[in-house]
């Protein structure tokens, strides 16, 4: 579940930045903001919603996520295929991601 929950996170954090990429860089309307803004909100309250214990690990576990999931976004939204770099690179955070969620945890 966790998983499911970064995952929809990481897509509504990066779409509500770049909403505001979009305007400020991107020459896009300032009614761009509106949904971003409405996206940015959805996914500080998805981060609630993960089982973690404490918001400083989900936190952490999760920007593992959002990092892949941007790279992602670079293919399928940008139209910039991503290179060795930048998949070892989201490959190397999804393991870091998994050993903050998943590392045994002492007493």
């Amino acid at each position: 579940m966790t998983l499911a929950v970064y995952a929809a996170a990481a897509l509504l954090e990066i779409a509500g930045c770049f909403a505001v990429w979009a305007w400020a860089r991107g020459g896009a309307s300032a009614l761009w903001l509106g949904p971003g803004v409405l996206a940015l909100l959805g996914f500080a309250w998805l981060l609630t919603r993960s089982e973690a214990a404490f918001a400083g690990r989900a936190y952490a576990a999760y920007g593992g996520v959002y990092v892949a999931a941007s790279v992602l976004w670079l293919w399928a939204v940008e139209g910039q295929r991503p290179d060795r770099w930048d998949l070892a690179g989201g490959a190397l955070v999804l393991a870091g991601a998994a050993l903050i969620l998943g590392g045994p945890r002492g007493g």
